[in-house]
């Protein structure tokens, strides 16, 4: 029994504290009823008294509205009528400089036509959406130069890889003769080489610029890749105009073997022989190399000069604003990539793809038997006497470079 009394004792205790809780509930319901129904007899109630003002006051942020936004004219207002409504709104300026239009400088309109412009105007560059000038130039470099011309320059080089893997060199019928005709004089050499030299440091130098950080950066990394980059770009910017002296000299003094003749349709129509059959004839320069002349050296050569000096502001007469430097650069880009797709060609055959054409560049003779094959028409006027087997006065060591000329000798 002793041990059961602590646990009625807690019961009892429990429920006494629940009833007296049910009864003070029931007691402030009936107080509260009371209340409500008094003022039937006696009049309304007085309402409870507002809170005091102070402290964070709440509000619908939908029903905020700026009285300035309902003045009429408001988004024609100027900054300075801005700035009266609603002082520190400078969103009218802000939006005249992504208009692109130009604001105030002191410095002189003729020096300096952009000084007050931020932002350039809107304009819609082939390629691109219509959008301010700078990020349209941007759309056309990074979704139209960049990625096409890559795509020409790699399947030039695949094609090239896979014609010399079928095909191989282009090698001699017959066998050399040993006897000698000077096909390059050593001015023909050196100004060859050196416009060599200078295109293909642009070329290098363009091609890390324009496609280094997809291939190089991930390699070297950014701090490697920056320096290089700087290194090039200056190279870049100095070789120009080297290759632009160059350039006229190649085309002066190429000029005259490059003048078509008839038979350059006959060579166009037949590939050169390049896919079987006899290679057709030619004189000193056949239909693919004045392709190389005109085209590559002549038309976007001429076009890579005038946009490159343009670039590097050597031309005189221009303000050099930021559009026309953008759109030099485009043309720059573009008429590069044809370019070196073309020059690449005439690398092949100059070097692993006909044999002996390295050789006639590099020491400037050829063997009778190859300007035979290749050169029928040019060999033909020089065994008639024509054109001299030897045009300069050097001479290459054990031949007899010259004699075919007087001898009329052949193959």
């Amino acid at each position: 029994m002793s041990e059961e009394r602590p646990g009625i004792m807690n019961r009892t205790l429990s429920a006494l504290v629940l009833a007296a809780v049910l009864g003070g509930a029931a007691f402030a319901g009936g107080a509260q009823a009371q209340q409500t129904q008094a003022p039937s007899a006696a009049g309304p109630v007085a309402p409870a008294p507002a809170p005091a003002a102070g402290g964070i006051q709440g509000q619908n942020i939908f029903d905020v509205k700026p009285e300035a936004s309902e003045q009429p004219g408001y988004l024609q207002q100027s900054n300075g009528e801005r700035m009266k409504v609603q002082p520190g709104n400078n969103a009218p300026m802000w939006r005249q400089v992504g208009q692109g239009v130009t604001g105030y400088s002191s410095l002189p309109l003729h020096e300096a036509p952009e000084a007050g412009n931020l932002i350039q105007p809107t304009v819609e560059y082939p390629g691109a959406r219509r959008t301010n000038a700078g990020e349209a130039w941007r759309q056309v470099r990074n979704d139209w130069i960049i990625p096409y011309g890559a795509a020409l320059l790699f399947v030039t080089l695949l094609a090239l890889a896979i014609f010399y893997f079928t095909r191989g060199a282009i090698g001699l019928h017959g066998e050399e003769t040993g006897r000698k005709i000077e096909r390059f004089t050593p001015f023909e050499r050196a100004t060859h080489w050196s416009n060599a030299i200078a295109f293909t440091l642009l070329a290098v130098s363009g091609i890390v610029m324009a496609f280094g950080k997809f291939f190089l950066l991930p390699v070297i990394g950014g701090a490697l890749f920056g320096w290089l980059t700087y290194a090039l770009k200056t190279i870049h910017n100095f070789v120009g105009p080297l290759f632009v002296v160059t350039l006229v000299f190649m085309i002066v003094t190429f000029f005259r073997d490059n003048l078509p003749r008839k038979g350059d349709l006959t060579w166009l129509l037949k590939g050169g022989g390049l896919f079987g059959g006899e290679e057709p004839r030619s004189h000193r320069f056949n239909a693919g190399e004045k392709i190389v002349y005109w085209g590559g050296m002549l038309v976007l050569g001429g076009i890579v000069v005038g946009s490159g000096l343009f670039l590097d502001k050597l031309l005189p007469g221009f303000v050099y604003t930021r559009g026309e430097m953008q759109v030099a650069h485009m043309i720059h880009a573009t008429a590069t990539m044809f370019m070196m797709a073309l020059i690449l060609g005439h690398i092949y055959i100059g070097t692993l793809g006909m044999k002996g054409a390295y050789s006639a560049m590099r020491e400037g003779y050829v063997d009778e038997t190859w300007a035979h094959e290749h050169h029928p028409d040019w060999y033909d006027d020089i065994a008639a006497g024509k054109i001299p087997a030897q045009r300069s006065q050097q001479k290459p060591a054990g031949s007899a470079a010259g004699s075919m000329a007087t001898e009329g000798s052949s193959t």
